[in-house]
């Protein structure tokens, strides 16, 4: 069977394949592009990300204080995005520093700038094909 990884067709053994998770049937840059479009799906770990970037500076303290949401939940958001690398929080005491990370914020964002180039200018525009040439479901129905 083959699977592309890193830009070229691959071939898996029948073992290899069935010992791979699926995720690992892709290859790394789709994997690290998927990681952090997971990390950004959640409107709680975006609002976490803008906050901390309208502040200008790091977070000492609870940031759920400034957020609509449960220390418990903010908790959980906070360790996505730091496990993703996307922000920092060092221990001060007993506050944490919390900063966004922007090296690995702009290696993520060049990734996804990269791939949806390729999108872009990798197909057939849907709006330039002739539409007058389909049939429509009515068009179906009635001949």
């Amino acid at each position: 069977m083959c699977f592309y990884y890193s830009n070229q067709c691959r071939t898996f053994t029948a073992l290899e394949i069935n010992t791979m998770n699926k995720s690992e049937k892709f290859d790394d840059n789709l994997q690290e592009l998927a990681k952090f479009a997971k990390a950004i799906s959640h409107p709680a770990r975006l609002s976490i990300l803008k906050y901390l970037a309208e502040t200008k500076t790091c977070i000492s303290g609870d940031i759920s204080n400034n957020l609509p949401l449960s220390r418990t939940t903010v908790s959980q958001h906070l360790k996505e995005l730091r496990d993703l690398g996307l922000i920092h929080g060092s221990i001060d005491g007993l506050k944490i520093n919390y900063c966004l990370c922007s090296t690995e914020i702009q290696k993520h964002l060049q990734m996804f700038e990269s791939f949806f180039e390729l999108i872009k200018t990798g197909g057939v525009d849907c709006d330039l094909v002739n539409h007058s040439s389909k049939k429509s479901k009515v068009d179906y129905i009635t001949n």
